[in-house]
């Protein structure tokens, strides 16, 4: 298998503009590397979106028995106090 894969992309101006900004910007060698930098970034964004929505998603599902738990306990809570 080959470790490398040659690709050609067209940009319009603008975004071609942008490769050469952020490349100068950043002190990269290469517009590809540019090009790297961004969809690895792109790929940390979406893990830590869907990651985030995967926390939300168990707190919401534990919420609920979390509270019944509390609400079970609270009579404890100053027991033994004068």
């Amino acid at each position: 298998m080959k470790r490398n894969t040659k690709s050609s992309i067209t940009l319009p101006a603008e975004e071609h503009r942008l490769v050469l900004a952020l490349r100068g910007r950043l002190g990269l060698k290469s517009n590809v590397e540019v090009v790297r930098r961004g969809l690895r970034l792109l790929k940390e964004t979406t893990d830590r979106q869907a990651l985030k929505a995967a926390y939300a998603q168990a707190s919401a599902a534990s919420r609920r028995s979390t509270l019944e738990e509390i609400a079970e306990l609270d009579h404890l809570t100053s027991e033994g106090l004068d």
